[in-house]
């Protein structure tokens, strides 16, 4: 995987911030035939496998690791380093392993799978998906390619779980600090700061993948460095495509855009302290909003208004009767604050981050709506590996989120509610609502579709009550390229950040 210094180096972390690569004179180029350059949005402030620090640490997870399931170009799930799988009555699922090594060159084992559930589980982790491994009752390993994993209690949703890029299988023999995955390239070196070199994996377990001949990743947390590097050619493809470019580069003949709509904005609180811990004043929050302002402020009329959980209306578990759940309406927001004790309203903190427009932009609107009911908040703007710091140790008072859910699932939203599960920047700091975790568990361990839609349902009316989040809006979320690369599909709907999943069949004519 490289030079051991150089890994141990990428998987301690970079610096807070981001380094902006110098950009060359336009047509300039200094690239090897065959390796894509990559524009990433932000340098990953760790790409340790099981935790979450971001969505380009994920793409870049994507590249190096693996786990026993993932999904197709087509959004459905598929296996990984499992080439099938089945339930053993309720509370058991059989997984069957196919012919794989990881960049050790060792085979992957069930041992490794066990492995793996135990590191995250353990009682010191940090893994972002802890809490859900922690309802592991045994794993089973009765040969080298079975593994049987028992539960404590059902879950229906354990193959889409596995599926996350926060729970890869990783080598047992990995060396101490580092993490060996099975993905189709390894971290060959780096740039602190800057950027990340990949190299194919040639023992990948798809054959004739990887296509590239390597990935060369660099950091351009200013967007629009981000896309005058890419019409420039100095680099081959772009995420985070800013909204306000994506007209332009419809309509240039050497660029393609590919967009989807599954990301979303929401809102988060710190439910430790007042007055965010009362629901009224979350309530508050959530009609204080012009959410079509949002959409035309922040993202150039690329999305639609948020005023419920986020689960899209194409899919079989949307609440149609909860569409209007956190509507725009000032004067209910008054009246929630003076119920709660707050007629002449307060000054709070609002955390968000200014490497991101979408994220500056929906705070400084945030801002405005809020302020007119009442709710001074004082923004705090910094970077964004430092706003995924104060985040996780709660910091703030409200905080904008943007992101995907884990999965089309409606378990796939269990994470921005639900908290009975650790620290995280993704949902509200110290805020539990004891029966929407009871829900959320109900739904992912009942089998029976018609009694999960039942299920998901009463969940969603408790969350429009209680606000634990308050949706703010859809967007568009873009990847843009030169005309010569092939291969590389923006994933349908939530999936839209598992698109580096398909930098493996991506190649450069």
């Amino acid at each position: 995987m490289g030079p051991t210094t150089t890994r141990r180096a990428v998987l301690a972390g970079a610096a807070a911030s981001a380094t902006l690569p110098f950009l060359r004179a336009p047509g300039a180029r200094a690239q090897t035939p065959g390796v894509l350059t990559f524009g990433l949005s932000s340098f990953p402030p760790s790409i340790q496998p099981w935790a979450n620090t971001g969505t380009a640490a994920a793409t870049i997870k994507l590249m190096i690791y693996r786990g026993l399931t993932s999904y197709g170009p087509d959004g459905a799930l598929r296996g990984e380093l499992a080439e099938s799988w089945s339930p053993i009555g309720t509370q058991g699922w059989e997984f069957k392993l196919r012919q794989a090594r990881f960049q050790n060159n060792e085979p992957v084992t069930s041992a490794d799978v066990k492995w793996t559930i135990e590191q995250i589980a353990a009682e010191r982790s940090t893994a972002y998906f802890r809490a859900e491994m922690q309802k592991v009752d045994r794993v089973e390993t009765p040969d080298d390619r079975t593994v049987r994993i028992f539960l404590k209690e059902p879950v229906a949703t354990l193959p889409v779980w596995m599926a996350s890029y926060h729970l890869p299988i990783i080598s047992r023999n990995s060396p101490r600090g580092s993490f060996v995955g099975a993905g189709p390239f390894m971290i060959r070196a780096q740039e602190r700061g800057t950027a990340i070199d990949l190299e194919p994996f040639r023992g990948f377990f798809r054959p004739g993948l990887p296509k590239l001949r390597g990935i060369r990743a660099i950091a351009y947390a200013d967007e629009n460095l981000r896309v005058s590097a890419l019409r420039s050619g100095d680099v081959d493809l772009i995420e985070y495509v800013p909204w306000q470019s994506m007209d332009g580069i419809s309509a240039d003949p050497q660029l393609k855009l590919d967009t989807v709509d599954g990301a979303f904005m929401f809102l988060v609180f710190n439910g430790t302290r007042a007055p965010f811990n009362d629901h009224r004043v979350r309530r508050a929050v959530a009609h204080a909003i012009r959410r079509d302002e949002l959409v035309r402020a922040a993202f150039f009329g690329r999305g639609s208004p948020l005023m419920q959980l986020p689960v899209p209306d194409s899919s079989a578990f949307y609440n149609a009767e909860f569409k209007d759940g956190w509507r725009y309406d000032p004067d209910l927001s008054r009246r929630l604050l003076a119920e709660a004790g707050h007629p002449n309203g307060f000054s709070c903190s609002m955390l968000s981050t200014a490497q991101y427009g979408m994220h500056k932009d929906t705070a400084e609107v945030t801002q405005q709506h809020l302020a007119a009911v009442g709710i001074r908040a004082e923004l705090n703007l910094p970077d964004w590996a430092t706003r995924v710091n104060i985040g996780n140790r709660g910091q703030y008072d409200i905080a904008v989120m943007g992101t995907a859910a884990d999965s089309n699932d409606p378990d796939g939203i269990a994470n921005f509610l639900d908290g009975s599960l650790a620290p995280s920047y993704v949902r509200s700091f110290g805020l539990k609502v004891d029966r929407i975790t009871e829900l959320l568990a109900a739904g992912r361990a009942e089998f029976d579709e018609a009694k999960r839609r039942d299920i998901y349902r009463e969940m969603e009316r408790i969350a429009i009550d209680q606000a634990p989040i308050v949706g703010l809006t859809w967007r568009s979320q873009g990847y843009a390229m030169r005309r010569r690369v092939n291969g590389f599909k923006n994933m349908p709907g939530a999936l839209t950040f598992y698109s580096g999943l398909t930098f493996e069949t991506t190649e450069l004519a």
